[in-house]
């Protein structure tokens, strides 16, 4: 069965450039979405244990299997990720296990370190500072497990459980401290990019180094009181000059979708709603002027995922180096 349009990892795998994300699908959606995903065409699914939705996932996985013809568990390229709180070498494998075992699989073809942070280690996803006057509470930082330890542990995951390791959110100097100090270099590392947040550089370095790139947020994060950026007037012009070229409608989603994947980044667009999970999967093609138009864009430069100031509670941690994250009191531990 066909993965439509690839991009082939450092290890030999191909992963779709275009795939389906689950992060904010709400609980008694999530699963119905993934179903009608792969019925549509998809064959990359992006996960994480902190999304607490992979056992709707498994469902939704399971009734694709009955529905969708001939679709077998290596034609989908699944991807999930080690939570914060279970960076601990001695917690690594352990956690793939758990969310091998949420999502009634046997192998990830891709696991990723979500964030180049650590959590004190427990049962909770985000053990609290006590007395913590920020808030929502602060969340309490490991500072003695360094992206290294965690990376090393990942790098002997058995390749039976993990087919690929990688990364999300790191920056550039995160991961040569990573490769510098173990010699492997991460299959991909995901990170939030779309047209106001490019990333170009970032990009540029992990394609010198072989790895892959994938988007998520490629539309922007309704969260923050701003319009998704598929309803700008400058994305919307763009859609309607590749219409009148291509003669049939298109949207500024498929733009976005199109734009991001220029040059073999993935994308992992996210919706539950089963009109849009098809139509979001019919790709156009770009000319390079129209590309150059929606990546005008990029003078503004916004991060929405900055935990630092997002995120309740709050991570005391400056990740990324933006002016809004000077004031933290941890910084990434290498």
């Amino acid at each position: 069965m066909s993965l439509g349009k690839t991009f082939t990892l450092n290890t030999g795998a191909k992963i779709p450039t275009l795939g389906f994300g689950t992060w904010q699908s709400a609980p008694g959606e999530v699963g119905e979405a993934v179903y009608h995903a792969l019925k549509a065409g998809y064959r990359h699914l992006d996960l994480a244990t902190i999304y607490e939705n992979q056992r709707e996932v498994a469902d939704g996985i399971k009734r694709a299997y009955k529905d969708v013809p001939g679709l077998k568990r290596e034609d989908i390229f699944i991807t999930s990720k080690l939570w914060n709180s279970q960076h601990h070498p001695d917690d690594v494998e352990k956690a793939l296990d758990e969310c091998l075992a949420e999502l009634e699989l046997e192998y990830l073809d891709l696991y990723l370190v979500h964030w180049p942070v650590s959590f004190k280690r427990g049962d909770k996803y985000f053990p609290l500072i006590a007395n913590s006057s920020v808030e929502g509470g602060d969340v309490d930082i490991e500072d003695s497990i360094s992206i290294v330890d965690t990376w090393k542990a990942m790098t002997k995951l058995p390749k039976s459980k993990a087919r690929a390791v990688g990364v999300s959110n790191h920056k550039k100097e995160h991961i040569e401290a990573l490769i510098q100090a173990t010699g492997v270099v991460p299959a991909a590392n995901q990170i939030e990019r779309h047209p106001v947040l490019q990333s170009n550089d970032l990009i540029q370095y992990c394609k010198e180094k072989g790895i892959h790139v994938t988007a998520y947020s490629a539309f922007g994060n309704n969260g923050f009181g701003v319009p998704l950026l598929i309803n700008r007037p400058e994305i919307k012009e763009v859609a309607e000059s590749v219409a009148k070229r291509v003669g049939h409608p298109v949207s500024g989603a498929h733009v976005i979708l199109a734009w991001s994947q220029v040059g073999g980044v993935s994308v992992i667009p996210k919706s539950v709603t089963p009109s849009r999970i098809a139509d979001n999967f019919k790709e156009i093609e770009l000319t390079d002027e129209e590309v150059a138009k929606v990546s005008e864009l990029g003078k503004e430069r916004r991060r929405y995922n900055t935990p630092y100031v997002a995120n309740k509670p709050r991570w005391d941690v400056d990740i990324f180096g933006e002016d809004d994250e000077k004031p933290a009191t941890h910084k990434v531990i290498v």
